[in-house]
C-alpha cells in the first residue's frame, strides 16, 4: 500500500512479478491495490491485463476502470481511454469525478475535434442523467474550454437568479414548466409503467389499488398531497402526530386542498401517534390510510397527477424507483422536469421557494451552463446545486 501510494513503480513491479508467479487469482482488494500502482510504470498495460481477470469473476469497480482510463491517458493512449470509458458505461458502472475530470486535464490546449466531441459527450451524459459535477471537475471543465486554440470561450462561476437568469450573460435557463400535451404524455406514462401493474402490486393489493381509486375520483382535486409518514420523519426529535398537525396547519391557512397519505397505524394510538392531533388533521385535510404493508410513493404520485398540472407534492422521497419504471428517456426527462417543478420540501415546517429552471447541464450554439457542488457546501440529496458554471464563446 505504501509503494502504491508514493508511487515507488520498482517495488510495485516486483510485488506484481511475485504475485503473478505464486497466485492465480487476487481478491478484488489486491487486483485494485496492484492495479493503481502499475499505471504509473512502463508496466501500466500489465494494469489492463488485471482488469481482465477481474472481468471473469465480477464486474470490475469505478476504481478499476478510472484507474485503468488514467493509466491510458497518462501514456497518451487516448483511443483506448475512451473505449474503457464507454465499456463502463455499457455495464451500467459510473464514472467518479476524477474519472470524468481526468479526460479534460488531459485535453487541456490539445486540438483534436475528435477529442473535443467525446468531452462534449461527456457533458451530455451529465444532463441526461442529472449529475452535478464536484468543484474541481467544474474548475477542469472551465480550464479546458478557455484552452481551447482560437475559440475564446470564456467562463465564471455564477449564482442563477430565482428567475433562471443568468447574471453574467443575461440568458434565461431553460423552464421545468411542463405544456399541456407534455403533461398528459408523462400523466398516462407514469399511470401505465408505475401505477397499473408495476412494483406496488407486490405489497398493495388490487382491493386496496381499486379502494384508492374511488376514494380519489369521490375528492376535488387536490393542490398539495403529502407523504405522511415521510414528511414525520423530517424531524426526530418531535412527535410524529404533533408534525404531521403542524405541517398541515401551515398549509390548510392558505385554503388549500390538502390530501394526507399514511398508514392504518396512524390512528391506532400511541406515545408518537396522539388520537386527538390526528384527528385534528383529519378535520382539516383529505385522509387515506393505507394498510401498513402497501407502497404508498405510487399512490402518491396517482393522486398528484390526477389532480392536474397545478398539484405539489410533499416528500423527501427522490422516487428514483418509480422514474426508472418508466420506459423511455424522454418520458424520464419529462418525469425529471415535473419532479423538479413541483416536489415540495419543508424546511422547519415551511415550504421552500421553488425554482422556475432545469438544474441541469444547459448548453446554446455558443453557450455552456453547468451547475455544480461547491466544495465543502453540503446538501441534502433532494435539493440541488445554486452555483453554475457560465461558459461563454467570445465574438
Amino acid at each position: 500500500t505504501l509503494c502504491v501510494s508514493q508511487k515507488q513503480t520498482t517495488e510495485v513491479i516486483d510485488v506484481y512479478e511475485i504475485i503473478k508467479t505464486r497466485y492465480k487469482t487476487l481478491e478484488p482488494e489486491g487486483y485494485t491495490l496492484l492495479i493503481r500502482g502499475l499505471i504509473h510504470s512502463d508496466r501500466w498495460r500489465d494494469a489492463l491485463i488485471l482488469l481482465e481477470d477481474i472481468k471473469k469473476v465480477i464486474c470490475p469497480s469505478k476504481r478499476n476502470y478510472g484507474d485503468c482510463i488514467k493509466g491510458a491517458l497518462l501514456h497518451q493512449d487516448v483511443n483506448l481511454a475512451w473505449n474503457l470509458y464507454l465499456e463502463m458505461l455499457n455495464r451500467r458502472v459510473i464514472p467518479n469525478w476524477e474519472t470524468f475530470q481526468a479526460f479534460f486535464d488531459f485535453a487541456k490546449g490539445v486540438e483534436n475535434n475528435q477529442l473535443e466531441r467525446r468531452l462534449l459527450d461527456i457533458l451530455l451524459y451529465l444532463r441526461h442523467n442529472q449529475m452535478y459535477p464536484s468543484e474541481p471537475f467544474a474548475q477542469s471543465i472551465k480550464a479546458w474550454f478557455e484552452s481551447i486554440p482560437e475559440r475564446k470561450w470564456k467562463g465564471k462561476s455564477v449564482t442563477i437568479h430565482k428567475s433562471g437568469k443568468c447574471l453574467v450573460c443575461g440568458r434565461m435557463l431553460e423552464s421545468i414548466h411542463l405544456n399541456s400535451e407534455e403533461y398528459e404524455l408523462l400523466k398516462q406514462r407514469v399511470l401505465k409503467n408505475v401505477l397499473d401493474g408495476g412494483d406496488q402490486y407486490r405489497k398493495t393489493t388490487p382491493k386496496e389499488i381499486n379502494r384508492f381509486e374511488n376514494f380519489i375520483k369521490s375528492c376535488p382535486p387536490f393542490d398539495i398531497v403529502i407523504d405522511g409518514l415521510n414528511v414525520t420523519k423530517m424531524f426526530p426529535k418531535v412527535r410524529e402526530s404533533q408534525t404531521l398537525l403542524d405541517v398541515v396547519s401551515q398549509l390548510a391557512k392558505q385554503n388549500l386542498q390538502v390530501l394526507v397519505l399514511g398508514r392504518k397505524h396512524m390512528l391506532n394510538g400511541s406515545s408518537r401517534w396522539q388520537k386527538s392531533e390526528m384527528a385534528a388533521v383529519q378535520n382539516m385535510a383529505y385522509c387515506f390510510f393505507a394498510d401498513n404493508v402497501s407502497e404508498d410513493d405510487a399512490f402518491l404520485l396517482y393522486a398528484t397527477l390526477h389532480s392536474g398540472n397545478h398539484c405539489q407534492f410533499l416528500t423527501r422521497d427522490l422516487l428514483r424507483d418509480h422514474k426508472a419504471c418508466l420506459p423511455d428517456d424522454n418520458t424520464r426527462h419529462l418525469f425529471f422536469k415535473w419532479q423538479q417543478g413541483h416536489q415540495l420540501v419543508f424546511l422547519n415546517y415551511y415550504p421552500g421557494e421553488k425554482v422556475i429552471f432545469q438544474v441541469l447541464v444547459q448548453t446554446t450554439e455558443n453557450s455552456w451552463h453547468i451547475p455544480y457542488d461547491e466544495n465543502m457546501v453540503e446538501r441534502y440529496s433532494y435539493e440541488v446545486p445554486t452555483k453554475w458554471l457560465c461558459l461563454q464563446q467570445q465574438n
